[in-house]
């Protein structure tokens, strides 16, 4: 009977969890439900194995193997998408990779209450990318990442000591810099031209919105992945998107997102890169991102070393290519995807509080 209980209790979180988000519903309880699905397909699986195992009556034995199995079918579709069966979308670069037309980016969450610059400066300069951009960082990690301008001579900096400054570096020079707040104060969206080598120019987008959690909406992170997604699709020049999304790579609204920009995600077809939790491999999910147009092919992705924040940091290299380079391009943005991209911005539009987790790292 406990076995019973047990198995049974199981199956109906996993489905509701499976189920919830379909409702579309902008709060963080539900957009949560859709982070963990590599972990409740693992326990969707022993659930399936031990199902038949301790129960043998009919009447409670199918009903559980068929929702075991709709569980998986379910997170299996979802996640599917960035495994081997599925075809690449994002074009890997046959060209030198060291070329005028390269760039490489590392995106890195610090964790504003991580104090430990030097391992982070380290990292940094192991990776050696053009752009780097550090999240979270307040005063004292601006003070921190001083040493870094004597390679970086182009800084954009916001500084906040509510867990979302950012602070850009690049050896590459800025021809323009926009610092945005798309949804709320101090929360910094930053778009910048910036100049390769080969003397292109392209456009880039640095974005970390507020997380979902299970007693807020999730309107302000849903509304900027919206605004950045209508900007970089109405973008003539080669854009990319990257920072913490604060969403996962399979969720709706980062599918939504891809779909309204019509921007490529270079792990599709090639891995989850999961990025964060750091410290506890059994919560662990794809949480940075980058997001790149027709313009760039792929030439690496890299997930790096542990800095003592909740987050590895992300290194990707990307080259400018002549001509439309994709092996899939993204789903056209539908009427529906309109409206509900016009209610989410809508929605935000009423928001009259401070981020969220503006105490978490205090």
């Amino acid at each position: 009977m406990t076995a019973t209980i047990v198995l049974t209790g199981l199956a109906v979180i996993l489905g509701l969890a499976a189920v919830i988000p379909f409702t579309r519903i902008s709060h963080g309880i539900v957009r949560m439900c859709e982070f963990p699905r590599l972990q409740m397909v693992a326990l969707a699986l022993v659930g399936l194995l031990a199902t038949p195992i301790f129960i043998t009556d009919p009447a409670w034995l199918y009903p559980l193997l068929l929702v075991y199995c709709a569980v998986l079918v379910i997170h299996g579709y979802a996640i599917g998408q960035f495994t081997s069966i599925r075809k690449q979308q994002s074009k890997l670069y046959e060209g030198d990779p060291h070329g005028d037309n390269v760039v490489s980016v590392l995106s890195c969450n610090v964790k504003m209450s991580n104090r430990d610059y030097q391992r982070c400066l380290d990292m940094t300069r192991d990776e050696d990318a053009d752009l780097a951009l550090f999240m979270e960082t307040d005063e004292g990690w601006a003070e921190g990442l001083q040493p870094l301008k004597e390679t970086y001579p182009y800084v954009v900096s916001r500084p906040f000591d509510n867990s979302y400054g950012m602070i850009l570096y690049s050896r590459l020079e800025f021809v323009k810099v926009d610092v945005k707040y798309l949804t709320m104060e101090k929360v910094p969206c930053f778009v910048c031209d910036v100049r390769l080598r080969n003397g292109e120019v392209i456009r880039i987008y640095c974005v970390h919105p507020e997380p979902p959690v299970p007693t807020a909406d999730s309107s302000g992170r849903d509304a900027e992945l919206v605004r950045v997604a209508r900007l970089a699709q109405a973008d003539d020049m080669p854009s990319i998107v990257f920072g913490d999304l604060n969403d996962v790579a399979w969720s709706h609204t980062t599918r939504l997102f891809q779909r309204l920009s019509q921007l490529l995600d270079p792990r599709v077809g090639r891995g989850f890169y999961n990025t964060f939790d750091a410290r506890y491999w059994v919560l662990r999910w794809p949480l940075d991102h980058l997001f790149h147009d027709h313009h760039f092919s792929l030439v690496k992705i890299e997930r790096c070393a542990h800095i003592h924040s909740d987050h590895y940091p992300i290194y990707f290299k990307l080259a400018l290519t002549d001509k439309p380079s994709a092996n899939e391009n993204p789903e056209k943005a539908t009427s529906d995807d309109r409206e509900e991209a016009e209610e989410i911005e809508n929605q935000s539009e009423d928001l009259d509080r401070e981020a969220i987790g503006t105490d978490w790292e205090k």
